[in-house]
């Protein structure tokens, strides 16, 4: 495994870290009958055993169930005097100041121990500036957390614009920033070196895009000729950019522990030549994205017939522009199968034009549709 300086903090920690959100937990509500955490465990010392030394967890994630297992699989064979612990304090679900001791007391008893190395104001933006952090007085509060030894270090997760973490950075309060960055995703990357000028510790989430990633082929593996996967180019990726210490992976099996720290063992950086050629090819697919679609929704609400215009555009991007056959195909397959939520794929469109009155790019989006309609009806492989 290889090591990086982790901005000022004094520690080095791994290349890959385990994000802890995709563990193999049944999805239960937090007061309800325990469920099998033995293969999330397993699976957690695995990731150690071959070197990682950065574990990434939250107040919420599994409903609950990933802080717990994250502080048992630390338990074993003493991890926890080798692993950097990373939670977050979800600051959504404050009511009063007194709540930052009360959930971060809660969440050391969760993970069994009596300080946590990173403690991340959970998806923060620009705006929680000037709302909960003033309100709740959260620097005061994290300051006296740290002379407690309850936790060590205060870093944000983020979410918003690029322009808006160069303003949180300048409070000077965070110690590392944890942010979304990858092959299809690069608009943080000047805000990545400008973390990393300050001494910021600096972590990639969604290496693989969230999976979108995660399969064969496609326009980023054809552009260095096979010569990797695309999810090792993804990774490869990440890690080849100088001013970055960690790609956190969320990891759900053996085989992606395996195959991400073989990578972040051995992997050489990306050549200039292949960064170039991944350039071009990232560019390439952003002017192709908006002939299909830009994501802004106008045509969405005025859908007679509640077709999910958006994610069915979307599936056709991954599969027409990306070439991530399988994942667009899955992503199609899913569009309808949230209960919670009024939605329908192409087959459901009445080619009544509606939606094209409000595209703002004037796009012919019946054609789109009925594309996809073709597309995704045919059996997989043809």
């Amino acid at each position: 495994m290889q090591y990086r300086k982790f901005g000022n903090t004094g520690f080095e920690i791994s290349a890959l870290g385990f994000g802890a959100m995709r563990l193999p937990v049944a999805n239960m509500p937090f007061d309800g009958p325990e469920p099998d955490l033995e293969p999330a465990i397993d699976l957690l010392c695995r990731g150690f055993e071959a070197g990682i030394n950065y574990v990434d967890t939250a107040y919420f994630y599994l409903n609950g169930w990933s802080e717990i297992a994250v502080g048992r699989a630390l338990k074993r064979n003493h991890w926890r005097d080798k692993v950097h612990l990373s939670t977050k304090l979800p600051l959504g679900n404050m009511k009063c100041a007194d709540d930052f001791f009360r959930i971060l007391e809660h969440q050391l008893r969760k993970l069994d121990t009596d300080h946590i190395d990173f403690y991340h104001l959970h998806g923060i933006g620009e705006s929680a500036l000037g709302g909960p952090i003033r309100e709740y007085r959260i620097f005061e509060q994290a300051a006296k957390a740290r002379d407690r030894g309850m936790i060590r270090h205060l870093s944000f997760s983020f979410h918003d614009r690029p322009e808006a973490m160069k303003t949180l950075i300048d409070t000077g309060e965070f110690s590392s920033v944890l942010f979304q960055y990858n092959l299809l995703d690069t608009a943080n990357e000047e805000m990545i070196a400008y973390a990393a000028e300050k001494g910021l510790g600096t972590v990639a989430m969604g290496p693989v895009g969230g999976g979108r990633l995660a399969f064969a082929g496609g326009v980023f593996e054809d552009a260095l000729g096979g010569k990797f996967t695309t999810p090792e180019l993804a990774l490869r990726f990440v890690l080849s950019n100088p001013h970055l210490n960690c790609a956190l992976s969320g990891m759900g099996s053996r085989a992606m522990v395996d195959a991400n720290t073989r990578v972040a063992s051995s992997a050489a950086p990306l050549s200039k030549e292949e960064l170039e050629a991944l350039a071009k090819v990232r560019e390439r697919c952003a002017e192709l994205r908006n002939v299909y679609c830009t994501g802004c929704n106008y045509c969405g609400p005025v859908c007679p017939k509640h077709v999910a215009i958006p994610a069915v555009l979307e599936a056709l991007i991954y599969d027409r522009v990306y070439g991530f056959h399988e994942h667009a195909r899955e992503r199609y397959r899913r569009i309808g199968s949230n209960p919670g939520k009024e939605e329908m794929n192409a087959s459901a469109c009445v080619r009544c034009g509606l939606c094209e009155t409000k595209c703002p790019q004037k796009l012919p989006i019946r054609k789109h549709l009925a594309e996809a309609l073709a597309l995704f009806s045919e059996p997989a492989g043809k």
